[in-house]
């Protein structure tokens, strides 16, 4: 099965696609899309978030006080300036590295979850898979919210989440942060890429989804807790 054939497997045909996956997992390929596909949607993106984090930042009165005016003045001023240099580098190298590293340890700990119930199965198949799972998310999902972000010209007013059903939370509420956790693309990945782990473990696909979502759950407690940490650092909290 060639690249484009898998690549079209992951939206129309999952299962089977997985399961050849499970045989022979490639995975630059998937990888290098990836990569490109997250860091044109950091960049092009990029002045929508700054004009977000400005707004925050200008409104964030406790965070003025325990920084100090110049200091935080200083700061906005940045805001306001972007380096064109300094979003390059975040978009085409800070983001995808980081986007690596998250890849690597979530297939670390997929794989840590999976021994519960299997001995089977290697590190490299888990990666693979899951790199393949994520076009669900990281071009088809970045593909509508930068649709979104480029019409209404915000990152954080738009979501693909349960959120959307509740459009006068506050985006720094816990409410709002729970329920964008549930993003209708993240559940569509986790709910596929539970064919892949039923393969490359040889469970049940009960099993296998089991491992997936309880992957996904763990996740989204984690960035919820940071989130909520750094809101309180910050004093959006």
């Amino acid at each position: 099965m060639n690249f484009f054939n898998r690549f079209q497997g992951i939206f129309l045909s999952p299962q089977q696609t997985f399961k050849a996956i499970s045989e022979r997992p490639i995975w630059l390929d998937a990888l290098i899309i990836l990569l490109i596909a997250i860091a044109l949607f950091s960049y092009i993106t990029a002045p929508y978030t700054n004009k977000d984090s400005i707004q925050m930042f200008e409104n964030n009165i406790k965070l003025k006080e325990k920084i100090g005016e110049e200091r935080f003045n200083q700061m906005l001023e940045d805001f306001k300036n972007p380096s064109q240099t300094r979003v390059i580098i975040r978009s085409f190298f800070i983001v995808p590295i980081s986007s690596v590293i998250g890849f690597l340890i979530s297939s670390l700990i997929i794989l840590g979850l999976g021994r519960l119930t299997s001995t089977e199965g290697k590190f490299v198949y888990i990666f693979s898979a899951f790199l393949y799972a994520n076009f669900i998310d990281k071009i088809l999902g970045n593909a509508v919210r930068l649709f979104l972000a480029v019409s209404r010209k915000s990152v954080m007013q738009n979501t693909t989440s349960l959120a959307l059903f509740f459009p006068k939370l506050e985006i720094t509420s816990p409410a709002f942060l729970i329920l964008s956790q549930v993003d209708f693309f993240q559940l569509w990945l986790f709910g596929i890429f539970g064919f892949a782990l039923a393969y490359i473990f040889k469970i049940e696909l009960k099993k296998a989804l089991f491992i997936s979502y309880g992957f996904w759950l763990l996740k989204s407690v984690f960035y919820i807790a940071i989130i909520r940490l750094s809101m309180s650092l910050t004093g959006l909290g």
